[in-house]
């Protein structure tokens, strides 16, 4: 019987995982359970994208995904496809878990003149290369689905009962045992990628023309401080202040509605003038660290939002600008959890500028499923009141402010790519939180020939492992990060050293008499053992 159409056996119950068990277990049967699982999957339902899911062992566990956007033009079809399946298996495969096969989705609404049915065949040639290209590397696909409209057809059961050719109506949100598997584990999918991108974009029209003025008023004025060097301090100082007020304001104002009302709601909180000021303050490395420190407890909510809200006033010429706000609503996103939201602002953050070195680190970190444990805690030891605070603030925010009574050199450290392997340690488990497994006895057809094409650099976003910008070498600028909560060591004074500046003379060292002492003597003292103090 045709696997598409081999109904799951009511009498046969689902495998079920006593409560002692770390995460669920679901099996799912058929492309119509598939479709519906990849959301699920991604955290969010993808737009006009490129979707490719590993599956490992002999039931067909979920493992890394790669997402990419469609090309419009279909000449880059065989270089993307080359380019998805070659970052999916060879990253697998350096990690001693080669798949055993590959799902591909191919998701895209048709036009205003175009049906469903009318995508499906569009995207046929693309779904061709996608599969030759993963079997020209020894991994099958063994299921190709085109979801369009609300319904998806299969690329490779060529089965009417099964797969009609005007498509399959795709379940109801919420109504699927991948659903309430997701419900059950806490799984959230976060709405479309393209209202996930629409709230990071920019504004346009007259609420830009107004942002424009007050930025490059904000920038005649903060720019040459900031490049003189003798009042930079002055500068972070005044930045994470304002910062730390808006921030009061965002946490005592929470919006409610829908996510446009939200974002209405927060864009009102802020002045253009305030907005001008903190979005060229946060373009200073330390001032940016410093901020990343408000990523836990109450602060997050509000932070995320103040971050979002200064990425949509980065208009213009400013565009790149955003950089810096989108790096940290990434990493606040991660920090709480939600990796599908940090995801998709890293990579505007990469888009707008793919030299920033914070957002390759956190990308990278991410996407081989890293631990950001101790990230947080390399930051929450930034935090320290400020001596010198700009305005009335209160005294719960006053966290984080550099202080001027020691050089920045005794108070950072330069997070490079190695120290940032060392921060941050692999998770114990880079899987979703559901343990999904696929039926995976669908007969493949990979035999076609490939073509050697020229690779092209494209933004892939990829999940549990998988990192496309893996190769490339990130610029020679660090981003700083405080360590040591700003205080320098303890040192014990010595006899042959000067007391200080009043100290003229000091006694002179106590007489050696021979004996050991009981506490550093060869008994096996601090000093016998050179244990740390």
């Amino acid at each position: 019987m045709n696997p598409h159409i081999e109904p799951a056996d009511p009498a046969d119950p689902r495998p079920t995982v006593p409560s002692t068990a770390p995460e669920t277990r679901v099996t799912l049967r058929g492309p119509a359970e598939l479709a519906d699982a990849l959301p699920y999957l991604l955290g969010f339902y993808p737009d006009d994208s490129i979707v490719l899911v590993a599956l490992h062992g002999a039931r067909g566990r979920f493992g890394g995904r790669v997402r990419l956007g469609i090309p419009t033009d279909t000449t880059q079809w065989p270089y993307i496809a080359d380019q998805l399946a070659d970052s999916l298996i060879t990253a697998a495969r350096e990690r001693g878990t080669p798949p055993g096969g590959i799902l591909v989705f191919l998701c895209q609404d048709p036009t205003a003149t175009e049906t469903g049915r009318d995508v499906r065949d569009r995207l046929q040639p693309l779904a061709q290369r996608l599969r030759t290209a993963c079997g020209s590397r020894d991994v099958p696909v063994l299921e190709a689905l085109c979801l369009s409209h609300g319904r998806f057809w299969s690329y490779v059961c060529p089965d009417e009962r099964c797969c009609p050719a005007t498509g399959t109506p795709l379940a109801l949100p919420g109504t699927s045992v991948m659903a309430a598997a997701a419900a059950y584990s806490g799984v959230q999918v976060r709405g479309s990628l393209k209202d996930m991108e629409a709230r990071l974009a920019p504004h346009t029209g007259p609420r830009a023309d107004g942002q424009l003025k007050a930025l490059d008023a904000a920038a005649a004025a903060l720019i040459p401080r900031m490049l003189s060097g003798q009042d930079t301090q002055a500068v972070r100082e005044e930045t994470l202040a304002l910062l730390a007020r808006a921030l009061h304001t965002f946490r005592g104002d929470p919006p409610t509605g829908s996510h446009r009302a939200k974002d209405a709601c927060d864009d009102a909180l802020l002045s253009n003038g305030e907005a001008a000021e903190m979005i060229l303050g946060l373009q200073d490395r330390l001032t940016r660290d410093h901020a990343a420190a408000w990523m836990e407890g109450p602060d997050a909510a509000p932070a995320l939002r103040l971050w979002r809200a200064l990425a949509r006033r980065c208009p213009g010429a400013y565009e790149t600008h955003a950089a810096p706000p989108l790096t940290l609503a990434g990493w606040v996103s991660w920090a709480t959890g939600d990796t599908a939201s940090a995801r998709v602002a890293l990579c505007r953050a990469l888009t707008l500028d793919p030299d920033y070195l914070f957002a390759q680190l956190l990308h990278r970190g991410l996407n081989e499923g890293l631990d950001p444990e101790k990230l947080r805690r390399c930051l929450r030891a930034t935090r320290r009141p400020t001596t010198k605070p700009v305005g009335p603030l209160p005294s719960d925010l006053l966290t984080g402010l550099p202080s001027d009574t020691a050089p920045d050199e005794d108070r950072v450290m330069p997070l490079t790519p190695d120290r940032m392997t060392d921060v941050l340690t692999p998770a114990t488990d880079t899987q979703t939180d559901a343990d999904v497994d696929a039926d995976t006895d669908i007969d493949p057809d990979t035999d076609t020939e490939v073509d050697t094409d020229t690779e092209v650099d494209t933004d892939t976003e990829v999940d549990t492992g998988v990192d496309a910008h893996a190769d490339a070498e990130p610029p020679s600028d660090a981003v700083t990060l405080r360590t040591d909560g700003g205080r320098a060591p303890a040192r014990r004074p010595r006899a042959d050293r000067p007391a200080g500046p009043r100290a003229r003379t000091r006694p002179a060292a106590r007489p050696r008499t021979g004996r050991p002492h009981p506490r550093t003597g060869p008994a096996g003292g601090r000093r016998g053992d050179r244990s740390p103090r």
